[in-house]
């Protein structure tokens, strides 16, 4: 009985997705893949406003995942990686003329050796006014590749000279490029941010792990409608944990709400396809070669609605 009521609990969760939304530069067009133009920028806000969404501070947010309290499905909150001078020169203005709260996350090294593309400590400590300033760490690396010690290394580096520089501590983190594991997860928690954020696509709910807070990319046109029908979708991933050594993805095993019969699953490269459930178990031999370094997997009822896995293939003898 416990575990029916438990998993109950947990599809309800379907019905109230709110949304955190990932940009990059802004009125740039020399990056077109990172790019988001002013005119699309105002696109999307006029459509938050006209549709009734909300868009809140991602601290309101996180408050309502550590209350278990239900997150209102119109809520959005704004983010912005890396720190780009764009963001100051382009995209702030269209921020406050919608009175739009922002949490911005810094690569620290960029800012620090004063990268020609990137704000410098006072123009973050302007912004720190209508938003929040966390960290995006010092190196900016493909944290996964790193060892234990390197990762920990990077991010009190960081820490330290974004707490000297701005006058106080970041409160939360951003993985860079949104690659992580288990072993960045540990590392990263151990300062105590109250959010760690991932770009995987999906939905936030009151069951989102404040270390695992998915976020959706916006950059180029977006189909800002579609985007806001992503949600996510309970799943426990039991294989792969991790790329496989010889690149052949031989299985999946996951478990899921028994109440369904069938899923879908994406592999990157290899797109969608059906998959079946057995008593809530999905364990199916695949034996599928692997075509890139980093694979997403997917698995839910719909395109829009589904579990992330994210796998990447190790470099060297990294521990």
């Amino acid at each position: 009985m416990k575990h029916i009521i438990f998993l109950g609990i947990l599809y309800s969760y379907i019905f109230s997705d709110a949304h955190i939304f990932v940009y990059h530069r802004f009125g740039d067009n020399r990056y077109p893949t990172t790019n988001t133009t002013i005119k699309e920028l105002k696109k999307e806000f006029e459509y938050f406003k006209q549709h009734n969404y909300k868009v809140v501070s991602l601290q309101k947010i996180i408050s309502k995942i550590n209350k278990k309290e239900e997150i209102p499905s119109n809520w959005i909150a704004l983010t912005i990686d890396d720190g780009y001078k764009s963001f100051y020169t382009n995209g702030l203005k269209l921020f406050k003329q919608y009175n739009y709260p922002f949490s911005l996350y810094v690569y620290v090294k960029a800012t620090d050796k004063k990268y020609n593309d990137f704000m410098t400590w006072e123009q973050l400590k302007e912004i720190s006014k209508y938003g929040e300033i966390g960290l995006h760490s010092y190196s900016h690396a493909h944290l996964t590749h790193l060892s234990s010690k390197n990762i920990y290394q990077d991010t009190k580096k960081a820490y330290e000279i974004f707490t000297k520089k701005l006058g106080f501590a970041p409160k939360s983190y951003a993985y860079p490029y949104g690659e992580y594991n288990n072993k960045v997860q540990k590392q990263i928690s151990q300062f105590n941010f109250n959010a760690i954020l991932t770009q995987d696509t999906s939905s936030v709910t009151t069951a989102t792990k404040t270390y695992k807070i998915p976020r959706i990319a916006l950059v180029g046109k977006v189909n800002i409608e579609k985007k806001l029908k992503y949600k996510s979708f309970q799943a426990k991933w039991l294989e792969p944990l991790k790329y496989p050594q010889d690149g052949v993805l031989k299985k999946i095993k996951i478990k899921v709400n028994p109440k369904y019969k069938k899923l879908k699953l994406y592999i990157t490269g290899y797109g969608w396809r059906n998959i079946k459930v057995n008593n809530g178990i999905i364990d199916e031999e695949l034996n599928i070669s692997l075509t890139k370094a980093r694979i997403r997997l997917m698995i839910g009822p719909d395109i829009f609605t589904f579990s992330n896995k994210l796998i990447i293939k190790r470099k060297g003898n990294v521990k």
